[in-house]
Formats: structure tokens, C-alpha cells, sequence
């Protein structure tokens, strides 16, 4: 592209009715849809039952209805009319009570039977929104609908010299399709949206998430337009496998866009593939509509129905949602709303931070030490919290022991460090063995505040006048004197009394 267009935010100010606003691109404003496809965490196919396992040789893995061979029929797979159910009444949204599967017409040589069986009219979940923050704001984006289809094989290129290769180990694969509404106006929202989504679908269990292995993959529809004037031409990044691949190809195609329409050509709806490589997009066909599909209810599935007790039979069986967890945690906790959603990003996260707290009795100051020492260390070495070396009775004794003024903060650092790296697995014998106890003794510290304000009568002095500096500069001499272990707010106070 010859332009330099920045895509970072500027503020529109603009309100347009019933449509979410947001930021201004170059004048532009900018449209995000997404359609995500979760696979299911089911151990056998949609409509068959041969093994989703990851991994296989090609072709091992497909059954006679996999490969469409004649007089073969398929059969629901109740499991994953369940994980459907769950994924429903994680985000809140409509249970159809009864769903038609529908034949999605296309040819294509990893599609054995020339047709998808998917749902179009009816899908059985319906509604519903994802709910997430943006830095301290809080986002919602709408759903359209989640709907159950099979998967279609694997076209394979690279092994081969002047032809490809098929497997279809995936033909048949349970899928679940996460529709939105055109709600997201930045890279960074859609990226924000497909983690918390991503969450989500790990959290209940209905999907392992893996986006290497193809398991969580996204789709991203980008169009621009000048405020107040109808929707852009869409164009569909597909199959978008990392969050950081997410955030630069949206990007991307967001500049395009903008330098395309500026340069007075026309956008043609297409769908286009991201290269990590170059960090560009590329149109792979044009994009088709509904109608090129010539979509048809399958004769050979009878409609789903879901009874009223089907739902409540999944809904009594699903563990606490992370949005009920982080309620719960404002509620009992006395957590602020942002702090609990950052506390159940995941249920590894949620269960420390609760033993901690429980161990500690001090919720609050357990969220400050997860967010930030805990978490600054797990990014530093890139390690999971299920590898944390720092076990969460032991973090909750160290919180424990700056609660009663045993330690000060900067001595439960060095506590913290040595646990970190394995020193001793008990916090009071490691305060012991390197002499970090406080000194909370009040006649003590009165003993060095008057040491200190002999030998720096020039500072009590500029303190009496007014100059609040100067008390800094005795608290310093003071701790200095105490070799670090007097309690600052007790010196300050005992200090200013003295002082007085």
C-alpha cells in the first residue's frame, strides 16, 4: 500500500441510533462481524461414529458416512446437541425448541457429499451476547445465532509435486458456528471479543480451544464507511488462527480498504486469507450470499427438538459461568466488577485466587498480588498458572503476614522471590532466616525518631515551617537507621507526633 494510514483510535463523538459507535479511521469508520467455529469436544463425528481425535494419518479417521458412500444415513450426535445447549445458556440466548438441519450446497473436493450439512432457517441457539472489557470499559457484543454443522476434510498441498492431496480425518467434525452482529468498530475490540469468547468455550468444556490445531477458528468480516452513510462492502478474513495474526490482518484490511475507496475503487465482496509473512491479505474468491448455496431442509434428519427438561437437565449440570463467578466475587468479595473479570479469565485463575483469599482472609489484597507480582512473573518466563511455583495456601500466608504488619510490602517481595525460586516452602521460617520481620515495636521506633531528629535538626526544623519534604527526608533516615525494617506509616505518624 502506498499510504500510511493509522488505524489507532481518535475519538467519534458521533451517536447513531440503535448501532454501537466507536473509533474513526482516516475519517472512516470501522465495521467488524465475526463468525467463529468451535469445534466440539465430542470423541466421535456430528453424524457418524468415528473418532475426532487430532492428529491421525489422513484418511484413517472417516467412516462410509463420512465419505458419503451410498445408502449410508446420518445420526445426531446427542453430545453435541449438548455443548450447544450449554454454549445457549452460557450467553444467555434463546434455546430453539426445535432446530432444522438444512443441505448447504458447494463443490469442493474436501467436501465428499458436494453438499455441508449445517442450519440456516432455524439454528438452535438463537440471540444471546458476549460481554467483555476493554481496558476498564465495559464492551457487550450481540450474537445473530450458534448454529451445529459438520466440518469438511483437508485439502493438502505441500507434500505433493503438481497435484493435491485429501484427508478427510475432519469430514464430519462437530462444529458449532458463533454468528455477531456487526458490533465491533477496532482490531483491538475483535480481539478482545474472540478471547472472552474463546474463554468461554473452554470454561464450559464444549471446546479445547486449540487454534493451532484448527479447533477455535475465526473468521473476521472488515468493511469501512464514512460516518452516517449505509454499511460498506464486506470483505471475510478466514480462518484466523492466533490473536496477534488477528489483530495485524484486521489492520491490514482496514488500510486497504480506506486507500482503495480513497483512490476511488470500488470494494468487491471477497473472501480473503491473512499472510503472517508479509502481514498482508489477499483475495482467495469472491465472496458467495446465501442464495449461491441453494440452501434446502436434509430429508434425511428429521427437525431437533429440545424439550424444556433437556435444558435444565445440561443447565443443572454446567459448572458456575465466569460472569455468575465474577458476580459472585463483587458480592462477597468486595471486588470491583473489572477486577473480578480478570479473576475468572479462567477457572485455573478463579480457584487461586479464592484459595488465596481464603487462606489470607484478605480478597482484596490476593486480586493485587495475582494481577500484578503473579502475573508479571508467569508472563516474564511464560508459564501457565498450573506451573506457578508459588502454590496459593503460600501466597495467601505471605498476604496474611503484611496484613498483621509482620512484613512490610517490600519485605513480602523478597519473600515472594524466594519461594518463587524454591528457597524454603514456609513463609514465616523464611522471614525468620532473613531477618525481614518488622519492627512495629512503638518504644523502639521512638528510640530512632529521636536519634534521627537530633542529628537532622535542620530538616524537623524546614518540617515545622511547612516543607512537607523535608519530613520525606527523615522518614528515609529512619528506615535507613531501622536497616528496612520499621513500618513506614507507623514512622510517619509516630514521626508527625513528635514533630508537632
Amino acid at each position: 500500500m502506498s499510504k500510511n494510514i493509522d488505524v489507532s483510535v481518535n475519538t467519534f463523538e458521533a451517536q447513531q441510533q440503535g448501532r454501537p459507535t466507536g473509533p474513526l479511521v482516516a475519517g472512516y469508520e470501522v465495521i467488524i462481524g465475526f463468525e467463529t467455529h468451535a469445534q466440539l469436544s465430542t470423541q466421535s463425528k456430528i453424524f457418524s461414529r468415528a473418532s475426532t481425535a487430532f492428529g491421525a494419518e489422513p484418511n484413517t479417521q472417516a467412516c462410509a458416512v463420512d465419505l458419503a458412500l451410498p445408502g449410508t444415513l446420518p445420526v445426531m450426535n446427542k453430545g453435541a446437541v449438548e455443548r450447544a445447549i450449554q454454549f445457549g445458556l452460557a450467553i444467555g440466548a434463546h434455546i430453539a425448541p426445535r432446530s432444522v438441519f438444512a443441505r448447504k450446497n458447494y463443490f469442493y473436493p474436501d467436501l465428499p457429499k458436494g453438499y455441508q450439512i449445517s442450519q440456516f432457517e432455524i439454528p438452535v441457539v438463537q440471540g444471546g451476547a458476549v460481554e467483555f472489557f476493554l481496558g476498564e470499559e465495559k464492551k457487550s457484543v450481540r450474537l445473530v445465532r450458534a448454529h451445529l454443522e459438520e466440518d469438511a476434510g483437508k485439502s493438502l498441498h505441500e507434500d505433493f509435486i503438481g497435484q493435491s492431496g485429501i484427508d478427510l480425518n475432519r469430514a464430519g467434525t462437530p462444529l458449532l458456528e458463533i454468528v455477531t452482529e456487526p458490533d465491533m468498530r477496532s482490531s483491538v475490540e475483535a480481539v478482545a471479543y474472540a478471547k472472552e469468547l474463546h474463554k468461554i468455550v473452554t470454561w464450559i468444556g464444549i471446546c479445547d480451544g486449540n487454534m493451532q490445531e484448527g479447533s477455535f477458528r475465526c473468521d473476521a468480516n472488515v468493511s469501512v464507511r464514512k460516518p452516517g452513510q449505509p454499511l460498506g462492502t464486506r470483505r471475510e478474513i478466514k480462518n484466523l488462527n492466533s490473536f496477534k495474526f488477528m489483530q495485524q490482518a484486521i489492520d491490514y484490511e482496514i488500510r486497504w480498504q480506506i486507500e482503495h475507496i480513497e483512490d476511488g475503487i470500488a470494494i468487491q465482496q471477497a473472501t480473503v486469507l491473512f499472510n503472517p509473512d508479509t502481514g498482508e491479505t489477499r483475495a482467495m474468491r469472491t465472496k458467495e450470499d446465501a442464495a449461491d448455496y441453494r440452501y434446502f431442509p436434509d430429508p434425511d434428519l428429521p427437525p431437533l427438538v429440545i424439550s424444556a427438561q433437556w435444558v435444565q437437565d445440561v443447565r443443572g449440570q454446567m459448572a458456575e459461568l465466569p460472569r455468575v463467578m465474577a458476580e459472585r466475587f463483587v458480592r462477597d468479595y468486595g471486588l470491583s466488577e473489572y477486577d473480578a473479570t480478570l479473576l475468572t479469565q479462567s477457572q485455573a485463575l478463579a480457584r487461586y485466587f479464592e484459595a488465596a483469599a481464603e487462606a489470607s482472609g484478605q480478597a482484596k489484597l490476593a486480586s493485587n498480588w495475582i494481577m500484578g507480582e503473579v502475573s508479571r512473573r508467569l508472563n516474564a518466563q511464560d508459564l501457565n498458572l498450573n506451573a506457578v511455583p508459588v502454590s496459593a495456601v503460600q501466597l495467601g500466608a505471605l498476604i496474611g503476614r503484611i496484613a498483621d504488619k509482620t512484613v512490610s510490602n517490600n519485605a513480602a517481595k523478597q519473600v515472594f522471590d524466594a519461594l518463587w525460586s524454591g528457597e524454603d516452602s514456609d513463609v514465616d521460617t523464611l522471614i525468620e532466616s532473613k531477618g525481614l520481620k518488622q519492627m512495629n515495636d512503638t518504644g523502639a521506633l521512638e528510640a530512632i525518631i529521636d536519634e534521627v531528629i537530633a542529628a537532622n535538626a535542620k530538616n524537623a526544623t524546614e518540617f515545622k515551617a511547612g516543607n512537607e519534604k523535608a519530613l520525606n527526608a527523615l522518614v528515609g533516615q529512619i528506615m535507613k537507621a531501622s536497616k528496612g525494617k520499621a513500618n513506614p506509616q507507623q514512622v510517619n505518624d509516630l514521626l508527625r507526633s513528635r514533630l508537632a
